[in-house]
């Protein structure tokens, strides 16, 4: 008897290792799930986006993917070329379609590729519709039939990277910018956000130099296309080698970013954020209030205390900021993992926008990044980050798994618990404004472990008591 295949959507979507369970049956049988949801939810006349990046195989599984929806009579649009995913996401919005599918594993490793539902709103499809969706996949993969809607609809293949640029400016006054006598670095990662900031800058006094920008689905030099400090060393060396005044890193598809400053020093996804947040309400006076997991900077709460706008914790995934965002009007949404959402724009991580707003802020700042930080600092006082991750073998998962579910360990770093958050894996809020996360990755077979303190040796203290507790 053939075993049914193990397909289930994580944080974001479902994500599997190339030919091994990440198969054309597989993705098939995922499209016709997502078909199935729109004619019984009466969004089948709306059509479909279809996007894909630069990983092997991605322009054929979203052919394949096209082929099934238009056989239940549902249009749909497809990239022309490989994009970021925050341009699937506006295209959905820009076509007014009922849902978006991009081909992507993201920043996962070079043998993995990715299915991520994008929701008629342009962000990540909301836990209420992946459950759908995921019912009507069980029925797929159980042999059950379902009634098709008419005959075959077409695919019509769109110019994806230019509405998207165009987008970019509407959201983003690039013009003093482009006027600024600065020089950037950009760090494409060999994925699909090659040439976006270039073009956008293009035409002014700012100097743009683009590295790593040919597409290549092995990700040579890195074992996955994620900007974290180790994989952006090469980016930190062309920083100090061309004297630029910031450097800035994006992932395999271009919906996170990392920062580097102008020596070359790599700054944590925690510190951005707050730099964007202190950003946004400080110089912007963008106060509509801030949506963020529940792993974010415990920075984002003192800076919204000081300039007077609200905060809105959420289990990790944007399938969580995104609709927070949506029914807050909050002016901006991020998660630790680098993915940062801003109003204006899709409710939806977007790398390049977001490396823009944070050149942005060294022009209307008129300060360094290193400076900015310092800035921060003496704001908010001192902030320490870490996030480890431990792999486990799947055999492993479930008594992994009950472990987090009851950890409750009386002291950490000999500070005591505050309060905690079992939304998602569990957040132990210290004495003093510490904090630290313990959960189970919703995409990798990965226990991540997380922890901001005042000091690295309190880090180092909280994260080891952490690993005691797991017994990792």
């Amino acid at each position: 008897m053939n075993k049914r295949p193990q397909i289930q959507f994580g944080t974001d979507g479902w994500r599997a290792i190339i030919a091994e369970d990440f198969t054309f049956a597989n993705v098939r049988a995922c499209a016709e799930a997502v078909a199935r949801n729109l004619v019984t939810t009466g969004r089948a006349s709306q059509g479909l986006v279809i996007g894909y990046d630069t990983r092997y195989g991605s322009a054929r599984f979203a052919n394949a993917v096209a082929e099934v929806v238009n056989n239940y009579g549902i249009a749909t649009h497809m990239f022309d070329v490989p994009a970021p995913t925050p341009a699937c996401s506006f295209a959905v919005v820009d076509h007014g379609a009922a849902n978006g599918v991009m081909i992507t594993a993201s920043h996962n490793p070079p043998e993995w590729n990715g299915f991520k539902v994008k929701s008629a709103a342009g962000g990540s499809a909301a836990p209420q519709e992946v459950a759908q969706i995921e019912a009507h996949l069980a029925d797929v993969l159980d042999g059950k039939s379902a009634e098709q809607v008419g005959g075959r609809a077409a695919n019509t293949v769109f110019d994806v990277i230019g509405p998207y640029i165009e987008q970019l400016h509407r959201v983003i006054d690039v013009a003093p910018l482009k006027s600024a006598p600065l020089k950037i670095v950009v760090d494409a990662m060999h994925g699909s956000g090659a040439g976006i900031i270039p073009e956008v800058l293009a035409g002014g006094k700012i100097e743009v130099i683009e590295i790593r920008s040919d597409h290549n689905p092995n990700f040579p030099g890195m074992d996955q296309p994620e900007p974290i400090a180790h994989n952006v060393l090469p980016l930190s060396a062309a920083v100090r080698e061309h004297r630029a005044d910031l450097g800035i890193a994006l992932d395999g598809d271009a919906d996170r970013v990392g920062i580097v400053d102008e020596n070359g020093n790599y700054f944590t996804t925690l510190e951005v954020f707050s730099l964007l947040t202190d950003h946004f309400m400080g110089r912007r006076n963008e106060l509509g209030g801030v949506a963020c997991t529940i792993t974010m900077s415990s920075m984002v709460d003192k800076l919204s205390a000081h300039y007077g706008a609200p905060v809105y914790r959420t289990p990790v995934g944007f399938k969580f900021v995104g609709p927070t965002m949506i029914e807050n009007g909050c002016s901006m949404g991020g998660e630790e993992s680098g993915g940062y959402a801003f109003k204006g724009h899709v409710p939806e991580r977007d790398g390049s926008l977001s490396g823009l707003l944070f050149l942005q802020a060294l022009v209307m700042s008129g300060k360094r990044p290193s400076e900015l930080l310092s800035g921060l600092h003496e704001l908010v006082g001192p902030h320490t980050f870490r996030r480890i991750d431990v792999s486990y073998d799947e055999s492993q998962r479930a008594g992994l798994a009950e472990k987090v579910a009851s950890a409750s360990p009386g002291l950490l770093g000999g500070f005591a618990l505050e309060s905690e958050d079992r939304r998602d894996g569990v957040r132990f809020d210290l004495a003093g404004g510490s904090w630290a996360v313990v959960r189970m990755s919703g995409t990798e077979p990965l226990v991540r472990i997380y922890a901001e303190t005042p000091d690295a040796k309190t880090l180092e203290a909280v994260l080891a008591d952490l690993r005691t507790t797991l017994g990792v």
